[in-house]
């Protein structure tokens, strides 16, 4: 069982920036492949970024082609955490994102992660 709590949305404006974390509990956090989707109001969850388990060195990475050269993804095995570095943020950023877990292998399918975080909002004002 694994246990997520995200941190770190806000209101910020065009242009800005924002870190996004995501504690992870338990012992086996370096053998999941981290995700994170947002959910914008009317819309369907989407993809946004994932890495992949690591034991020591970098995890692989992917992105949503939207959020591409403006988002970076990393994790701190030893912290349980992953984070999202959000730059040059746009209105239609705006969305609650959430982080996701799962023990199988990079994905952008947001049905094949197992856990989830309740979310945090992040609003772009332009």
């Amino acid at each position: 069982q694994v246990q997520l709590v995200e941190s770190g949305g806000g209101l910020v404006q065009t242009g800005g920036s924002l870190r996004l974390s995501c504690a992870a509990s338990g012992r086996t956090f370096s053998r999941h492949t981290m995700g994170w989707f947002r959910q914008a109001p009317g819309k369907e969850r989407e993809f946004v970024a994932a890495i992949s388990q690591s034991d020591g060195s970098d995890g692989s990475t992917d992105y949503a082609d939207s959020v591409k050269g403006r988002f970076t993804i990393s994790r701190d095995n030893a912290k349980n955490t992953v984070y999202l570095q959000m730059d040059t943020l746009k209105p239609e950023d705006t969305a609650v994102y959430y982080c996701a877990a799962r023990t199988g292998l990079l994905t952008a399918r947001f049905y094949l992660y197992t856990y989830w975080g309740q979310g945090t909002q992040v609003t772009v004002s332009s």
